[in-house]
């Protein structure tokens, strides 16, 4: 395989003290099933970067790149907000996928993009939970109401929404509820949606509110529970991408690639929605 993730240690590192020895070990044992190489990757592999959410996607998505085309990828994982900060301060990425619209048109407002990019999938919540979790899941979040209510909510899991938009997006979940204000004092802020999702299912917590493509693999389902939380309840996720002014060859063919059938067809699989064909002007 030609490409690797190169933020495993980042990340974890990034783990609290205070959680248990198991949620890392989950964290690694999730990276390693799928499959992930540290063999020698060619010099000229573009670096992309990639929101944590659509992880489990690009991994497939740039699988058939490579096996298509025989070209590899350096692909790091993260928070849009952080990929901003770092391409900013001059990290050499080629292409960048983020979690919302808005991190691409800062960069591009900047001067640090080709052009505005193009919406590449629009995401969605979950509530989710571990099996043992007290609460009760629905698309609602009565179960996680009630469960406040009766007191026996002490850590409650989300992206951290100042620089990772699936946060943002849960927090407008909470405060559409009324939840914010209660839950304010026990949420455990991820560095990004992906380390959300491990401290969601690692027992440390009665719940957390993750992106769906995140919930919808085995890995997860072993060991947690999830529902759909309904679109109307937040602002959407419109996924976009855009490439960097010092774009390779092989970047450009992956941008594209990113748009075709065959990619689309995995996003769907990870239960992303797909933006609408751009419609043509006439002439």
């Amino acid at each position: 395989m030609s490409f690797i993730y190169t933020n495993i240690t980042q990340l974890a590192d990034s783990f609290r003290p205070r959680f248990r020895a198991g949620a890392i070990a989950l964290f690694f044992a999730i990276v390693s099933s799928v499959g992930f190489s540290s063999a020698s990757v060619a010099s000229d592999a573009p670096a992309i970067a990639a929101a944590a959410n659509i992880k489990f996607a690009i991994d497939e998505i740039a699988i058939r790149f490579q096996q298509q085309t025989g070209l590899a990828l350096r692909i790091s994982y993260g928070s849009s907000g952080n990929f901003v900060t770092q391409i900013q301060h001059g990290a050499p990425f080629e292409m960048m996928l983020s979690a919302d619209e808005e991190y691409i048109e800062r960069l591009h407002q900047a001067g640090f993009t080709q052009n505005d990019g193009v919406v590449y999938a629009i995401g969605r919540l979950a509530l989710a939970a571990p099996k043992k979790s007290p609460l009760i899941l629905d698309p609602e979040l009565v179960g996680l109401t009630q469960l406040i209510a009766d007191g026996k909510v002490s850590r409650f899991a989300i992206a951290n929404p100042d620089h990772a938009p699936y946060g943002e997006r849960a927090r407008e979940v909470l405060k559409a509820k009324g939840l914010w204000d209660a839950l304010q004092s026990k949420l455990i802020l991820g560095e990004n949606a992906s380390q959300a999702a491990q401290f969601t299912i690692s027992g440390s917590t009665q719940g957390g509110i993750v992106p769906l493509s995140l919930v919808l693999t085995p890995e997860f389902t072993k060991r947690g529970n999830y529902v759909v939380i309904p679109d109307s309840l937040y602002q959407p996720l419109n996924q976009r991408m855009a490439l960097m002014p010092n774009a390779s060859e092989t970047a450009e063919r992956f941008y594209q690639y990113m748009q075709s059938p065959d990619a689309q067809e995995v996003l769907s699989q990870f239960g992303f929605n797909l933006p609408k064909p751009a419609v043509k002007k006439a002439d």
